[in-house]
């Protein structure tokens, strides 16, 4: 297996076409069956207007097909304070997922740094 029970992820939801709700995943791995995870954390939708990723307040429970080219899943740091992830726009580097700890993950969906 690739992945493992208590591991943490970061899943990027591919658009399948212009203009569809950017949508991202950040979670704790609690089953592994093959390519396919089930993660318990939160959902992160993109607000149109402001282009940042905003936490839905559920805690959700998602399974995510590794192998599908429909997602990006990175591993992130085992230490990962998933309750504190936020994103934030850094100054000379874009879009910045973090936990303001230990985790900070650059995501450039929305083009160059500035």
């Amino acid at each position: 297996m690739l992945f493992s029970v208590d591991e943490k992820m970061h899943v990027i939801y591919r658009a399948l076409f212009e203009g569809s709700q950017r949508r991202h995943f950040v979670g704790t791995v609690t089953a592994v069956d093959g390519a396919a995870c089930r993660l318990s954390g939160y959902a992160y939708l993109s607000d149109p207007q402001t282009r940042m990723f905003e936490r839905k307040p559920d805690l959700r429970e998602t399974v995510v097909d590794t192998a599908h080219p429909g997602y990006i899943t990175n591993i992130i740091h085992p230490d990962t304070d998933i309750e504190s992830v936020q994103y934030r726009y850094v100054r000379e580097v874009g879009l910045v997922c973090t936990d303001g700890k230990v985790f900070e993950l650059n995501i450039n969906e929305y083009g160059a740094k500035s």
